[in-house]
Formats: structure tokens, C-alpha cells, sequence
């Protein structure tokens, strides 16, 4: 079984942008998404992805927190453009920066569309109190559920409030 343990973070700053060894444009969507996880008639979330030439399919648990089931399976990348335009309740779009940091990978979201202005890094652990470097550039930890990207197409960034969007209110969207 996968498990994913992960942080969210806003950014203090863009220190981390000297620091990117690479980019990648993402389209992902969700076949099963936050509506009916919210509704109790799931209990997991799939997204499509597509990444460059690559397409996967992901499943994640629809539990709160930072540690959750997860599994993903590359698929054909003609299937993935027909899940994706044909049967995903929308489509978020943005570029992932890797960084390298004393050790640890971020990957750090640069949201486009309603979305934009969004720039969340994430940071995969070993364990849930597992150690990790704190750059000067990673600011206010964000894993709540607002963060969660299959919550991001059915409340985009662009309808938050000014205390939402600065990190301070991370009730569940």
C-alpha cells in the first residue's frame, strides 16, 4: 500500500527560485473529486494527470491531514487527455519547480488560471515527525484541506479572502 506524507508551505519570499533545477507544466483533473468526497459518496479522490509526455492516474484516501493512502498508475497519454477534457469536473493548471534543499525535495506549485498567484511548496516525508530543513523562503505551513488541489477546482484561489489567501484561516474548505 502507498502512504503520502506531506507538508504544504506559502512562500516568505523567492530565494527559492535560484535554487530550481527544473520545471514541468501540469494539467490535472479529478474524475472523483471534492464534491463527492464532501458528500460522503466517496471515499477517496482520483485524479488524471498529465506532465509533460508522461499521464498517470492517482488515488488518494479522502482523509484529513498530512498522512494519506495513495496510489498512482501511469496510463496512456491519449487516455489521459480524453479523461481529462471528457469526464474531470474541471482542470487545474500549473508549473512545478523542483528544488533541492540540505537534503530535502521541494516541489513548489506555481498555480495558473483562477488559481494564479497561488505558489504552495510541498515537502514529502518518511514519517509524520520526521525533521526538515526550514529555508528562509518557506513561510506559514498550509496542509489543510483548503491546499489540497482537488479542492482548488471547485474553490479557486481567486475566490478566497485576504485572510485566506495570506495563510491565517485553514478551515476545510
Amino acid at each position: 500500500m502507498g502512504v503520502e506524507i506531506e507538508r504544504k508551505f506559502l512562500l516568505a519570499g523567492d530565494g527559492w527560485r535560484a535554487l530550481v533545477e527544473r520545471s514541468d507544466r501540469i494539467a490535472q483533473g479529478y474524475l472523483i473529486g471534492a464534491a463527492a468526497v464532501a458528500a460522503g459518496h466517496a471515499k477517496s479522490s482520483v485524479r488524471v494527470r498529465i506532465s509533460g509526455e508522461q499521464a498517470s492516474l492517482n488515488i488518494k484516501s479522502a482523509v484529513l491531514g498530512i498522512q494519506r493512502d495513495e496510489f498512482e498508475y501511469p496510463i496512456p497519454l491519449a487516455d489521459a487527455e480524453h479523461l481529462l477534457h471528457a469526464l474531470s469536473d474541471g482542470v487545474l493548471e500549473k508549473v512545478r519547480h523542483h528544488v533541492h534543499y540540505q537534503g530535502a525535495h521541494f516541489e513548489i506549485d506555481e498555480f495558473a488560471g483562477d488559481n494564479a498567484g497561488l505558489i504552495v511548496a510541498e515537502l514529502e516525508l518518511d514519517a509524520a515527525d520526521a525533521a526538515y530543513p526550514r529555508p528562509d523562503w518557506l513561510g506559514v505551513e498550509v496542509s489543510a484541506p483548503r491546499y489540497y488541489n482537488v479542492n482548488l477546482i471547485d474553490r479557486p484561489f481567486a475566490r478566497w479572502t485576504a485572510e485566506e489567501k495570506a495563510g491565517r484561516e485553514d478551515t476545510a474548505c
